[in-house]
């Protein structure tokens, strides 16, 4: 029991460390206001555009100017507006797919980590899973279902699933082999309250960084399944079906593929420059190799 006593103890300090590393991280701060700014833009913005569904064929393919910030489109439509409008369902639908994913996953994960008769069953579907490629294993479920925003939603989720799980799993069996388990075990603990109460709130810093990396991954993923005609169909903006509907005019209005592109790259860079962050803020062994690299740079250059 003093074991246990002793790990609650040590958990503030924990907290108090990874709060200031936080506040010091500067990449973090950055980069997390500048997807917040991003988020914010996509969800106020379109209150003061014009509708995505207006047309105007006497303006068609106009470049960008003062009347239209990123020019219109071959049916006329404002490009600003249906890039922001599109930004609502790739990043909600971006976002909607990590949370079912890391959902399952970490469930998966805690229950083979924990529990070792289930572990071999739960890891060999994970590895069969992430045998197959990403993308082909999306387009496959999608034309086998049918093309939708359900099916899209499916057909990712049960591709991130591994991932995450396999993750959580390697946190899980080395927090099970810490003194303080064993102390709750001795004193009588059931293991399914062990699990809920000492090796959930350590797995979920952990879980955090995943997701974060993983909208990353869902959405390039998502935009090359619109891209394809498989996710979200047209009128209905994407980021990926607006690269796909612009590809006709790359020479003629390379616009219309700029504005998307750049736009999901910018969005995939940030959330992974979130990732690795928090991966360091949260990982002693990734924090350790940050301050090592740092160290090595300092002395290159004095």
């Amino acid at each position: 029991m003093s074991m246990a006593v002793a790990a609650s103890v040590r958990e503030p300090s924990a907290q108090r460390r990874a709060a200031r590393l936080f506040r010091r991280n500067r990449t973090l701060v950055v980069s997390s206001a500048l997807l917040g700014l991003v988020v914010l833009t996509v969800l106020v913005l379109p209150l003061f555009l014009p509708s995505v569904s207006t047309t105007d064929p006497v303006h068609r393919l106009l470049p960008p100017s003062g009347a239209h910030l990123l020019g219109t489109d071959s049916y006329g439509r404002d490009v600003l507006a249906r890039l922001v409008s599109g930004g609502r369902a790739s990043l909600g639908l971006s976002a909607l797919i990590t949370l079912c994913a890391a959902a399952t996953g970490m469930v998966i994960g805690l229950v083979s980590g924990f529990y070792r008769a289930a572990d071999a069953v739960l890891m060999r579907l994970m590895d069969a899973w992430m045998s197959f490629p990403a993308i082909i294993l999306a387009m496959a479920l999608a034309i086998s279902l049918g093309a939708s925003i359900w099916t899209e939603l499916i057909a990712l989720t049960v591709i991130f699933t591994p991932f995450t799980a396999r993750v959580i799993r390697s946190r899980v069996l080395g927090i099970a082999s810490r003194d303080y388990i064993g102390a709750a075990r001795v004193s009588g603990m059931s293991r399914p309250k062990i699990l809920l109460v000492h090796v959930f709130p350590n797995v979920l810093p952990l879980a955090l960084v995943q997701v974060v990396i993983l909208s990353a991954a869902a959405m390039l993923v998502d935009g090359a399944m619109s891209f394809l005609g498989l996710g979200i169909a047209p009128p209905t903006p994407t980021w990926g079906n607006m690269i796909a509907e612009g590809r006709s005019y790359l020479v003629t209005a390379p616009w219309l593929v700029i504005a998307p592109g750049v736009t999901i790259m910018l969005c995939v860079f940030l959330l992974n420059l979130i990732g690795s962050s928090l991966r360091i803020a949260v990982d002693a062994r990734a924090r350790t190799l940050n301050d090592l690299r740092r160290l090595r740079v300092r002395r290159a250059q004095s």
